[in-house]
């Protein structure tokens, strides 16, 4: 199912349209998604509804928990099916980061309705037809670049997978191929240039243009950006995404090249709710709440995704409404951590490590204490950096956070979701 185009059409227009379709998927729903039958009884009036507004007034959130049991429940696929398992054509899951991974199905037109939301972030970011396109990714069982990948093939680009090599083949790949575009999480783009070191591979030939970031906070985080670009050698552009297993490819680089995320208000029905209320933040500043538009086969209805963000609506120079996700993905509500009465979030002390260029990498130690909670860093950097990084984490939190000294190249490096924060009781 495609959504509204706004060429050619006014704002007037492209906002009926848009409801208009979203209504002709919830009425096929209704008739065979047990799932959504079952959660949302009041998706048999859809007709009568004149908006979204309406739609959110009635429906019901949709929260992980909630599908993982209804797939406990019905094995292995779960109930949020709208056509039978033969119908379906495309297998992942999600990567499991808050609980169990989940098994996800997609029809050909669902995952075409996918490609069409990638298709926006590669414009965005400049890819052309023949660009050389090199994607880091495992091409494991979830979601990742897989989209990114057939997006980029329908553009007409070259595209070169990364499944199976190690970090210093995929270095090879990236120079032998003149490869133009790197997709990659935030953690790995900063990655390989320190495997080029330690190898001793000579970066300074590298054809890259641009690094397409996804997967983790960061990504539109101004020093980190600016690290990413040094690393490599050259001046070459970084544009965030975010995207889940569960929705789909949701944002790209808000224009301008800057920093922050742009959703595709096309393809998603977003809201921004308060965390303590659940109701409509008066801020902009809370959980992102998305409704799928076109994935009909396995729709997400209200869905809190656990993903906070500082959202901005406004109306562009066409009269489109325009939302954008200033700073990207600020965090998630689960990873929070109150530390002496201190909201503390991971992006939040990321954000500060990755200021210190000399960090090479860094683990924070989470311990329980009864009903107190305490952090620690552990870093790979000299003396001075420890005691210059303890000092910055007390300037934005107001807490003496320790940061000790680890040992170069002992702790962890990732390739995709970096697991940075472990806990300890």
């Amino acid at each position: 199912m495609t959504n509204p185009s706004r060429e050619g059409v006014s704002p007037e227009e492209w906002s009926i349209q848009r409801w208009k379709k979203f209504q002709a998927l919830l009425q096929r729903v209704r008739e065979t998604n047990a799932f959504q039958i079952d959660h949302f009884p009041g998706l048999a009036d859809c007709d009568q509804w004149s908006g979204f507004d309406e739609f959110a007034e009635n429906c019901p959130f949709t929260e992980k928990n909630e599908l993982a049991l209804d797939r406990q429940q019905t094995q292995p696929y779960g109930t949020n099916l709208t056509f039978p398992v033969a119908e379906y054509s495309y297998f992942h899951q999600t990567s499991g980061t808050m609980g169990e991974p989940m098994a996800w199905l997609d029809t050909e037109d669902d995952w075409s309705w996918m490609l069409g939301n990638w298709d926006r972030v590669l414009a965005g970011a400049g890819v052309q037809s023949g660009n050389r396109c090199f994607f880091a990714f495992s091409f494991g069982p979830f979601l990742g670049f897989w989209t990114a990948y057939d997006a980029a093939r329908k553009r007409g680009c070259l595209c070169i997978p990364g499944g199976g090599q190690g970090s210093e083949q995929r270095l090879h790949s990236i120079l032998g191929h003149k490869v133009e575009y790197l997709f990659c999480t935030p953690t790995y783009a900063l990655r390989l240039p320190e495997v080029a070191k330690q190898a001793g591979i000579d970066l300074g030939g590298h054809s890259l243009r641009a690094i397409v970031v996804a997967g983790e906070t960061g990504g539109s985080e101004p020093s980190f950006r600016r690290r990413v670009s040094e690393a490599w050698g050259r001046d070459l552009r970084l544009y965030d995404h975010y995207g889940m297993t569960e929705v789909g490819p949701v944002a790209f680089e808000t224009p301008g090249g800057q920093g922050g995320l742009r959703v595709i208000l096309e393809s998603y029905f977003a809201e921004v709710i308060d965390l303590e209320t659940k109701k409509p933040s008066s801020t902009g500043e809370g959980e992102l709440v998305l409704t799928t538009l076109g994935r009909t086969g396995c729709p997400l209805l209200r869905y809190r995704t656990g993903d906070l963000v500082r959202a901005k609506s406004t109306t562009g120079p066409e009269g489109f409404p325009t939302l954008d996700l200033e700073a990207g993905i600020l965090g998630r509500s689960d990873d929070m951590v109150v530390i002496r009465g201190v909201n503390v979030y991971p992006s939040s002390v990321d954000a500060i490590v990755r200021g210190f260029e000399e960090v090479a990498e860094y683990q924070v130690i989470h311990e329980k204490k009864g009903e107190m909670s305490e952090i620690r860093l552990q870093v790979e950097a000299p003396e001075n950096i420890t005691q210059a990084l303890e000092v910055s984490l007390k300037d934005a939190f107001s807490l003496r956070i320790p940061v000790g000294r680890a040992q170069p190249n002992s702790l962890p490096r990732f390739e995709m979701k970096a697991k940075r924060w472990r806990t300890e009781q």
